[in-house]
């Protein structure tokens, strides 16, 4: 934020940002005022998944059963606000589940014990959780994208059984606020064409994940558009920082 505005120094930033924009009360910067967007770069799902010892093979049926054991069923997360959690929340906000929050610290610890069922359900990254997934160790349920992941192509999206669901494990860079136009402008050029290389978008799929090119306009729509979003989930879920 108070760095020379030539752009050298960049931000990699994602979709924590807007989620932190209301989880944390007394933040001494204003995200969307403080730095400028400059470039989308990738875009990848996250993936609703169960412990095989959770008789759902579907998001139907994990709401049917979730339903029918109100406050019972554990959801784990690498932590309070993390995107992991908001994507829980936000899918208890739209079908009305009481699910039990368990924040762990760390995706790491919280995936051990999903493995070893003692929490039920968890929404994590897709690279992190796929090999477990085919390995039959977790059961995948949906990704979160509004559309279908080409890694894992026959699992659907949790939008197909709850209309207007959507979360993204996205990131894109950012300079400070006061960068002149131009440099904004020619960095923004430079990785729209980086990411047309076919080297690069395939290392991107590689990591389940789709480039996201993105003009400062665009990203700054998008910013908006997620803060807004994750503070209605938010102030649903109570969620404070740890």
């Amino acid at each position: 934020m108070k760095a020379a505005p030539d752009g050298y120094t960049l931000l990699l930033i994602s979709a924590a940002n807007t989620i932190n924009a209301t989880l944390y009360e007394r933040l001494n910067f204003n995200f969307i005022r403080d730095i400028a967007p400059v470039a989308g770069l990738i875009r990848g799902p996250l993936v609703m998944e169960v412990h095989p010892s959770v008789p759902a093979r579907t998001v139907p049926e994990f709401i049917a059963y979730a339903k029918a054991r109100p406050g019972m069923i554990n959801m784990g997360s690498a932590g309070n606000g993390t995107p992991g959690h908001m994507s829980g929340e936000l899918f208890r906000m739209m079908t009305g589940l009481d699910l039990v929050h368990v924040p762990y610290r760390g995706g790491a610890p919280a995936l051990t014990d999903l493995l070893a069922g003692q929490v039920q359900v968890m929404f994590d990254n897709l690279p992190t959780s796929i090999e477990y997934i085919r390995a039959g160790k977790l059961q995948a349920l949906a990704v979160t994208t509004a559309a279908r992941s080409d890694m894992l192509p026959d699992l659907p999206t949790v939008s197909e059984f709850v209309p207007g669901y959507e979360v993204s494990s996205w990131f894109g860079l950012g300079a400070p606020a006061s960068t002149p136009a131009d440099i904004v402008d020619k960095l923004s050029g430079d990785i729209s064409t980086a990411l047309a290389d076919p080297r690069l978008r395939t290392r991107i799929a590689d990591l389940s994940s789709v480039p996201l090119p993105m003009s400062p306009r665009e990203l700054s729509t998008l910013i908006v558009a997620e803060t807004e979003k994750w503070a209605k989930v938010i102030k649903f879920s109570g969620a404070k920082a740890e």
